[in-house]
């Protein structure tokens, strides 16, 4: 059986034993007196919620093993919408981070909890996930090209996907010395060159995103505007508590 295959198929009250899952904890709560309430992402499954029984006791080891950007190998029983924690084991240490890069860190864990649904795997995200993770902790001073890409991705995984290579009307090829208005659940549409209405993105800078080559500071700076709105379209208009946390760093 492979790291992170159910034991035991699942059927009207049954239960399955998760063994050795590759995880990232995203959050972590009081449950009860010493126990935690985790959602972690994991590899095969997805996001999944956990109860940690004892974590937070003052002498437990899952206290200080249960630690968000750290990859971790959990075993649980799983049953309706919550399992139950059995065994944690630490696949590798965590990235260092710190100031800009573990905001933009949680940043990420904030926006997996609330825009992946639970038990809904996405392992190709799981495995950009951990990738981001180490571009912030590798380079902590230039942050906006893993996010946005990040981002993009997400996006992507979540089956909203933003078009930026084609005009969503004429279904031409975008060009880079053009003007586009983005809307937001169809995508570019050219407008003339001295328009100065709309959600208005150069084709250059959609064009540089679609590529996932390297931004210039232009190009990054329309990528957040972008990102932002697509966002906060999805996200129902809730502020990401993360987001207040990383401008008041």
């Amino acid at each position: 059986m492979s790291a992170g295959t159910p034991s035991a198929s699942a059927g009207p009250g049954s239960r399955q034993r998760i063994e050795l899952a590759p995880a990232f904890v995203l959050h972590q709560r009081p449950y009860r007196e010493t126990s935690a309430l985790l959602e972690v992402f994991t590899h095969a499954q997805g996001r999944v919620g956990l109860i940690a029984r004892g974590a937070r006791a003052p002498r437990s080891r899952r206290r200080g093993e249960l630690q968000p950007f750290r990859a971790l190998r959990l075993s649980w029983i799983e049953r309706g919408e919550l399992g139950t924690l059995t065994g944690v084991e630490s696949a590798a240490p965590g990235p260092p981070l710190s100031g800009r890069a573990l905001y933009s860190a949680l940043y990420l864990n904030e926006l997996l909890v609330r825009l992946l649904t639970r038990n809904d795997p996405h392992p190709v995200l799981f495995e950009r996930y951990a990738h981001a993770l180490e571009a912030l902790a590798a380079d902590a001073g230039n942050v906006e090209p893993t996010l946005r890409l990040f981002e993009k991705h997400l996006l992507q995984e979540t089956g909203y996907g933003l078009l930026l290579d084609v005009d969503c009307e004429s279904g031409e090829p975008l060009r880079s010395d053009a003007l586009y208005d983005y809307h937001l659940e169809a995508g570019p549409v050219e407008v003339a060159a001295d328009t100065r209405q709309g959600f208005l993105f150069p084709g250059s800078s959609l064009l540089a995103l679609a590529a996932e080559g390297e931004l210039d500071a232009a190009a990054l700076r329309d990528a957040k505007r972008l990102m932002r709105a697509a966002l906060s379209l999805y996200l129902g208009g809730k502020p990401l508590k993360s987001r207040e946390l990383f401008n008041r760093g």
